[in-house]
């Protein structure tokens, strides 16, 4: 088994996925909100990769069971209900709803990668389940960090070296690419406090600038879920299953 690490979309187009298995990470905020929303009972995701065509997707869709959500900026985009803070994907809301979904980095690098056999979308909040599932498939695996509008984003890369850091304790030998090797050393001196971390990187200041402090305490909690979201059908869904293991582990491990 063999990982690599893409440190933003820009480094490979929408061909180079055919056929990989492939991780995309957006801590702040797409990947845990995604995470967040199929926990409280979406039915699925729809991610979009312009704020014209989530517009145009909910026009041919029955309105009562279809949300839009995402941000342009970190900001909501004029017109959507929902904005990228998971605190707004609430059971309340979003239970047995189908949510197309904008956002500036994450849902453009899931678009991106689309052409892959297998496509799953990682955070802190479902690392060890990722890890568990990408184990037991053994297969050679892309990890796309979203970035920052096609920059390099800390927070990304340590969430891809620590997800890394999970698979090799569960299956010993594996083989890492350069980026790969790098996202572990990163990992491993910036990882510590996950929530110091993402407060001092150039996208979590910007939201603490905007008020999205508690979502940043949100998205630095270590595997609160067990929902592994899968890409199929140009939808996200959660791969069933892997949240009922989830439970179960967590019932075992209060016993």
């Amino acid at each position: 088994m063999k990982i690599n690490v893409l440190y933003t979309p820009a480094i490979a187009d929408e061909l180079y996925f055919t056929g990989k298995t492939t991780v995309v990470i957006d801590v702040l905020r797409a990947s845990t909100t995604i995470i967040a929303a199929l926990q409280n009972g979406a039915r699925e995701i729809i991610p979009v990769g312009t704020v014209e065509f989530a517009v145009k997707v909910s026009g041919g869709m029955f309105g009562g069971q279809t949300l839009l959500g995402g941000e342009r900026n970190t900001k909501k985009i004029e017109g959507f209900a929902l904005g990228n803070s998971p605190f707004e994907y609430t059971e309340d809301i979003v239970a047995g709803k189908s949510i197309i979904f904008y956002t500036t980095n994450g849902t453009k690098a899931i678009v991106k990668a689309k052409f892959s056999s297998d496509l799953f979308i990682c955070s802190f909040t479902n690392i060890s389940a990722v890890a568990k599932h990408l184990a037991l498939l053994d297969k050679d695996c892309e990890i796309q960090c979203a970035g920052r509008s096609n920059n390099f984003s800390m927070e990304d890369t340590v969430c891809a070296g620590k997800l890394i850091s999970e698979i090799e304790k569960i299956k010993g030998d594996i083989t890492l690419s350069d980026s790969a090797r790098a996202s572990i050393a990163l990992s491993k001196s910036f990882g510590r406090s996950i929530h110091k971390m993402l407060s001092e990187t150039e996208h979590g200041k910007l939201l603490i600038e905007n008020g999205y402090n508690d979502d940043l305490k949100f998205c630095s909690k270590i595997n609160s879920s067990g929902i592994i979201p899968y890409y199929v059908g140009n939808v996200l869904k959660s791969l069933p299953d892997a949240g009922l293991s989830f439970q179960n582990e967590k019932e075992n491990t209060a016993n």
